[in-house]
């Protein structure tokens, strides 16, 4: 099994971390430098989390410096994906988040009110003008991806996924055909009996066997679980040096091998 995966130019371990409830605070800021320190290479956020508190959180963790394999997603067009909503939220992530260049920014959520179409085109009117160096999608459908792929390359894709919950099958069996980074969100929700069994059986927790699993499903799964403990961070890490073997892919529910 591969640990690592490429985003745009950038290799970087295959599991990250989600910031959803990471607050503008010194006690956070500092979770993400040892967070980074632990290991981790790849970091998510979003306009809305915490109302820009994890952006600014995470713009003053680097503001003194970060790694040159470091990779900082964050999304925009959540409650709105109207192309000059999705301007403005650009303009303030790259203000809390305090850089000229936010290196992955997906679209949030397709809407009505403009077609995905329109949605990334403010997306790669800011790529053009280089200030986003990576263009993603969030919580889409199969369709929904092939009209991104048709606007524009597509460096990831971010949907719910995991044991319990594998409502995109179909997208992240597309991700697989196409060599996209899929990052399921929310991965160790309802963490089934089964993983618990399992864990114990290999001296490990039941949240790295659920971050197993979903490594196993696709070689471009990149999980990006959620959470403000640093001893979290290293224990998800630490799933990246778990092998599962075909009896406990069984138990689990072994996942459909992508396309």
């Amino acid at each position: 099994m591969t640990t690592t995966i490429r985003i745009g130019e950038t290799e970087v371990p295959r599991v990250g971390l989600g910031t959803n409830r990471l607050q503008n605070t010194d006690d956070h800021a500092a979770f993400i430098r040892d967070a980074i320190d632990a290991g981790v290479r790849h970091i998510d956020t979003a306009h809305l989390y915490s109302g820009g508190q994890s952006e600014a959180a995470i713009g003053a963790a680097l503001a003194s410096g970060r790694p040159d394999d470091l990779v900082v997603a964050t999304k925009g067009g959540y409650h709105d994906s109207r192309p000059q909503t999705i301007a403005r939220e650009i303009e303030e992530s790259l203000e809390r988040l305090r850089t000229g260049r936010i290196d992955l920014y997906y679209l949030h959520k397709v809407h009505d009110v403009a077609s995905i179409e329109d949605s990334l085109g403010a997306i790669v009117r800011e790529r053009d003008r280089g200030r986003i160096s990576h263009i993603g999608v969030s919580n889409v459908d199969a369709a929904q991806l092939k009209r991104a792929l048709a606007v524009t390359e597509i460096a990831a894709v971010q949907n719910h996924y995991n044991l319990a919950h594998r409502e995109h099958d179909d997208v992240l069996d597309l991700c697989a055909a196409e060599g996209i980074p899929f990052v399921p969100y929310f991965p160790l929700r309802d963490v089934t009996p089964a993983a618990r069994e399992i864990a114990a059986r290999h001296g490990a927790t039941s949240t790295q066997v659920a971050l197993a699993w979903l490594l196993r499903r696709s070689p471009t799964t990149l999980p990006i679980p959620g959470t403000l403990s640093i001893e979290h961070v290293r224990e998800n890490l630490g799933a990246l040096d778990l092998e599962l073997d075909e009896d406990d892919l069984a138990a689990l529910g072994a996942p459909r091998r992508a396309a």
